[in-house]
C-alpha cells in the first residue's frame, strides 16, 4: 500500500487479536477467520502487534506469520514492529518493511528508560531501518520513557519519516502543544469523540473490539461514547481493578461482541475474563449501546 503520511493517516483501526488454543498456540484457523471478518467491515485499516495483540509474547516465526495474514486482508494495514528490547525491534522493523506496510509501530525500549538523546537515537536507526516505510510512536502510559509534547515535537522535526503517534491523549493544553509536531494523533476508542475536539485524528481502536462497523459509524458520536462509558464502569473497570490486563480487555470486548470467535483466553501468565463475565456483560451492552450492533 502507499506510505502514510500526517495527512492522510486518518479514521478508526482494529487490530488482530491473537485466538488461544488451551496451550496457548495460536488458532491459525480462527485467526484468518477473524482477518475474513475485518476485511469486509469499513474500518479504515488494520494493524497487528500492539498491546492487544500480545505482541510480547510472540515468537518471531509467529510475528512473521501473523503479519502474512495481515498483510492478506486487503485493508490498509499498518505492523507493530514493537518488542521490548530494541534489537529485536530494528530486526523487526527490517521484516516488516518486506510486506509494504502504510507505516510501522514501534515503542520505546522498555526496560530501562531513555533518555531524550538515546530516544532521538533509537528512532533514527529505527528510520534508517524502515526505509521509505514511515514510522509511529506508541507511547502509551505505562511506559518507562514518558514522551511529553515538547520532545514530541522535537523528534517529529528531526526523524521527518515519524508521521503518527498512538498515545491515551490529554487535557486541551496537551493537545494545543502536541498538535505543534504536526503529526497524526491517535487516541483510545472510548475517547475518540470528545478527543476529536480538541485535534485527535483518530483511533486504534478498542470500541473496535467491540463492534468492528459500530466504532466506524459512530465514532465522532458524544451521547454513543457517554454511553460506552457507562458500560466499561460497570463491566471493563472491575475486571481492571481485578487485575486484568488491556489485551485480556480487549478480548472481553470482542467476546462481547461476538462478531468474531476470538475467545477471551490471553496467555500465561496473564489472566482472562471468564465466559460467566462475558455473559453477563452482553445484554447491558446491547441495552445501553443498540447502534453499535444494528447489523450483526
Amino acid at each position: 500500500m502507499r506510505p502514510l503520511t500526517a495527512d492522510s493517516l486518518r479514521g478508526v483501526w482494529a487490530t488482530l487479536l491473537l485466538p488461544l488454543n488451551p496451550d496457548d498456540s495460536i488458532d491459525w484457523g480462527r485467526l484468518q477467520a477473524q482477518a475474513d471478518v475485518l476485511s469486509a467491515t469499513n474500518l479504515h485499516g488494520l494493524y497487528a502487534h500492539g498491546t492487544a495483540g500480545e505482541f510480547q509474547t510472540l515468537t518471531e516465526d509467529e510475528f512473521d506469520r501473523v503479519n502474512q495474514v495481515l498483510a492478506g486482508t486487503g485493508k490498509p494495514f499498518q505492523i507493530g514492529a514493537s518488542h521490548p528490547s530494541a534489537q529485536v525491534q530494528l530486526s523487526r522493523v527490517e521484516r516488516a518493511v518486506e510486506l509494504a506496510p502504510g507505516a510501522i509501530q514501534v515503542i520505546a525500549p522498555d526496560w530501562l528508560p531513555l533518555s531524550p538523546s538515546e530516544m532521538l537515537s533509537f528512532l533514527r536507526r529505527v528510520a534508517d531501518v524502515a526505509g521509505d516505510v514511515p514510522l509511529v510512536l506508541y507511547n502509551p502510559p505505562h511506559a518507562k520513557t514518558a514522551v511529553g509534547p515538547q520532545q514530541l515535537c522535537e523528534l517529529a522535526q528531526a526523524v521527518p519519516s515519524l508521521v503518527g503517534l498512538k498515545t491515551a491523549g490529554g487535557d486541551k493544553a496537551w493537545f494545543d502543544e502536541a498538535m505543534r509536531s504536526g503529526l497524526a494523533i491517535f487516541v483510545p476508542g472510548h475517547f475518540l469523540a470528545s478527543m476529536s475536539s480538541l485535534g485527535a485524528h483518530g483511533s486504534y481502536s478498542n470500541v473496535a473490539a467491540l463492534s468492528p462497523n459500530g466504532a466506524v459509524a459512530y465514532a465522532a458520536d458524544l451521547d454513543v461514547e457517554r454511553r460506552i462509558e457507562e458500560f466499561f464502569a460497570a463491566h471493563v473497570v472491575p475486571l481492571q481493578k481485578a487485575g486484568l490486563s488491556n489485551p485480556a480487555l480487549d478480548k472481553f470486548l470482542a467476546a462481547v461482541g461476538d462478531w468474531a470467535d476470538v475467545g477471551t483466553r490471553v496467555r500465561w501468565p496473564m489472566q482472562s475474563a471468564t465466559e460467566e463475565q462475558v455473559a453477563a456483560a452482553r445484554p447491558d451492552a446491547r441495552r445501553l449501546l443498540p447502534e453499535l450492533f444494528a447489523d450483526s
